[in-house]
C-alpha cells in the first residue's frame, strides 16, 4: 500500500475518477432540475448546479470575446466563461493538464485503451503517414469554431445571441444530446469507442478541438518534462510509457502540443532523470508539486468565480418554467 501511495499514477487516477464522479453527479442533478419543468412541477424541484456550464465551451468562447471586446460578462451561463478561462490559465501555467487530470472524456478514453490493452495484450500505433493528417482534424475543427465565433461574428451579434432563448436553454439542449441520442451520434460514438480500444486516446489525439486549443496555449507554459542527460541511461521506458507517443528519451525538454502533463514518463524513469519543472530550479521539483499546482489553479478559478458573483445563472425559476417547454422548437 505504501508503494501504491507513492505512485503519481495512483493519485492521478484518483483525481480523474473523483472528478468524473462529480461530473456525473452534476449531470444527474441537472437532469432532475430539467425534469421538474418538463413534468410541470410534478417531480421535485432541485436547484440547478452551475457547474453544468462546463459542458458549454463553444458558448464560453463566444462569451470570452464579448467580455474582452465590450467588458460585458454573460450572466446567463457565467460559469461557462469562468471555467473556460480557468482551463486556459491552467494550460498556460501547467501544460495541457486538464486533459490528463480532469477531463471526463479523457478519463473514459484512457480507460478504454487500457481495457483494449488487457483484451488484446497491446495497443497499436497509427501509421505515420496517416497519423499526421488525422491529428490535423482537431485543429481544423478548432479553426472552424474560431473563424465562426471570434472572426466572423461581431461582438454585437454575440451580445444578441447571449440574450436569446436559445442560449438561455443551451444547457438543456446539451442535456438532450445525452438523453435523446440520435442514430448518427450513436454511430460516431460507437466507432470512436471501438477505435479507442486499439489506439491510445483516439478522440483526444485526433478529434478534440478543445484539447487542440489547450495544447496550443500550453506551448507557452514554463513547465516542461525535462531530462537530465548526465544520469539518463537511454532505457527508453519513458517513451514507451508516453500516451502521446512522444520520443521523450531523445529530448532534453519536451516542447510539444501533445504533452498533457500526465507524468507517466516521470514515474517510470528508473534513474529519476526526468522531472516536470521550469528549468529555473536548482534541483528537480518533487512530483507532487505539479498536481497540487494544477488543482490549485482549478479550485482558485472556481472560487474566484463564485466570490465575484460570476458563477450562478441569472435565469430565474419563472424563466425556466417559461422556456423549457420551448426547447424542442428552438433551432437558433
Amino acid at each position: 500500500m505504501k508503494e501504491l501511495l507513492k505512485k503519481t499514477s495512483f493519485w492521478r487516477e484518483l483525481v480523474q475518477w473523483g472528478f468524473f464522479a462529480w461530473i456525473l453527479y452534476i449531470g444527474i442533478r441537472f437532469g432532475m432540475f430539467v425534469r421538474h419543468f418538463e413534468s410541470n412541477g410534478v417531480t421535485p424541484y432541485i436547484t440547478r448546479p452551475s457547474g453544468v456550464d462546463g459542458f458549454l465551451p463553444i458558448g464560453g468562447l463566444a462569451s470570452l470575446k464579448l467580455w474582452l471586446f465590450t467588458g460585458t460578462f454573460d450572466d446567463k451561463h457565467p460559469a461557462a466563461l469562468v471555467l473556460l478561462v480557468t482551463f486556459l490559465l491552467m494550460s498556460l501555467i501547467a501544460k495541457k493538464s486538464f486533459c490528463s487530470w480532469l477531463c471526463p472524456v479523457g478519463t473514459l478514453s484512457e480507460a478504454t485503451w487500457k481495457l483494449g490493452k488487457r483484451i488484446f495484450g497491446r495497443t497499436f500505433t497509427m501509421w505515420r503517414w496517416l497519423d499526421i493528417p488525422l491529428r490535423s482534424l482537431k485543429y481544423l475543427l478548432l479553426a472552424f469554431f474560431v473563424k465562426i465565433l471570434l472572426i466572423d461574428m461581431p461582438a454585437y451579434a454575440i451580445a444578441s445571441f447571449i440574450q436569446s432563448p436559445y442560449w438561455s436553454l443551451s444547457d438543456v439542449k446539451m442535456l438532450r444530446f445525452f438523453t435523446h441520442v440520435s442514430t448518427t451520434t450513436m454511430v460516431i460514438v460507437g466507432i470512436t469507442s471501438i477505435l479507442s480500444l486499439f489506439y491510445k486516446n483516439f478522440w483526444c489525439r485526433y478529434l478534440c478541438p478543445y484539447g487542440a486549443l489547450l495544447g496550443l496555449v500550453s506551448m507557452l507554459s514554463p513547465f516542461k518534462i525535462r531530462r537530465d542527460t548526465s544520469t539518463c541511461t537511454n532505457c527508453q521506458l519513458c517513451t514507451k510509457a508516453c500516451p502521446a507517443q512522444l520520443t521523450v528519451h531523445n529530448a532534453t525538454a519536451i516542447c510539444n502540443v501533445e504533452c498533457c502533463g500526465c507524468l507517466s514518463c516521470v514515474e517510470v524513469c528508473p534513474q529519476r532523470s526526468l522531472s516536470m519543472s521550469t528549468g529555473l530550479e536548482r534541483k528537480p521539483l518533487p512530483r507532487w508539486v505539479f498536481p497540487v499546482l494544477l488543482l490549485s489553479i482549478y479550485a482558485g478559478g472556481v472560487i474566484i468565480g463564485m466570490v465575484s458573483g460570476h458563477w450562478d445563472s441569472s435565469l430565474t425559476y419563472e424563466d425556466y418554467q417559461r422556456l423549457v417547454p420551448m426547447v424542442d422548437h428552438l433551432t437558433h
